[in-house]
């Protein structure tokens, strides 16, 4: 059976990053073996999970038993706020490689800046220590705005690849993508599709019976053509 092609975005690091990827955020770990599996069956590739969703142990099982090559495939993770901090997340990090049953992940993300506790700027230090080690191929963040992002930039040599957001047509965030812009920082979406509630849009239903798509599929266009993730 042919895969269908799924198109990538260049980072800034110089790596790759699949546009299209399988998010398992409230995924129980015991379906979550099973619904990876169908997922890679399907043809996806790259796989984003984190700590805090407690089904990385889950994500591993599937891989393993996909048989498929190690570089072919694409693993995010996520150090969670109570794992901030320089050491911590190096623990963290090591207790995620466990569960994942891996020796490297492709994309490791501060899940939020917890400004509260203001840890984050520790926490790129440590991220860039797993990089230097090879332990991680790509650092990047998840829910920074631009304050964060700006803070981390002044403070550090090394530029986040990714921040991964909740970006829709419903939320188009143009403020912070035209900071991601300006550094060379991939725009990901989470929540793509805003949990369904853009499906109904009438401009959206509108593109989609003009051109016989889905609502949904004129949504995944959208972003495709924005170079998001």
């Amino acid at each position: 059976m042919s895969l269908p092609h799924v198109p990538s975005v260049a980072l800034n690091d110089g790596t790759e990053i699949p546009q299209i990827g399988f998010g398992v955020f409230q995924v129980p770990d015991g379906e979550t073996t099973t619904a990876v599996a169908h997922a890679l069956d399907a043809g996806y590739r790259s796989v984003d999970t984190a700590a805090v969703y407690g089904n990385e142990a889950g994500v591993g099982r599937a891989l393993a038993a996909s048989g498929i090559a190690r570089d072919e495939l694409y693993v995010t993770t996520k150090l969670w706020n109570a794992d901030q901090g320089y050491d911590a997340t190096l623990r963290a990090f090591d207790d995620s490689l466990a569960e994942l049953g891996l020796d490297h992940v492709d994309l490791y993300l501060i899940h939020w800046p917890a400004p509260a506790r203001d840890l984050y700027v520790d926490t790129w230090r440590a991220i860039g220590t797993l990089v230097a080690d090879g332990r991680v191929r790509t650092a990047g963040v998840s829910n920074f705005t631009p304050a964060h992002l700006e803070r981390l930039l002044d403070s550090s040599d090394l530029v986040p690849a990714v921040n991964q957001i909740e970006l829709h047509p419903g939320l188009q965030q143009r403020e912070l993508r035209a900071l991601h812009a300006a550094h060379g920082i991939a725009t990901e979406a989470w929540s793509p599709l805003a949990q369904g509630a853009v499906l109904a849009d009438p401009v959206i239903t509108g593109i989609a019976d003009r051109h016989g798509k889905s609502p949904a599929q004129v949504v995944l266009r959208w972003h495709l053509q924005l170079g998001n993730v």
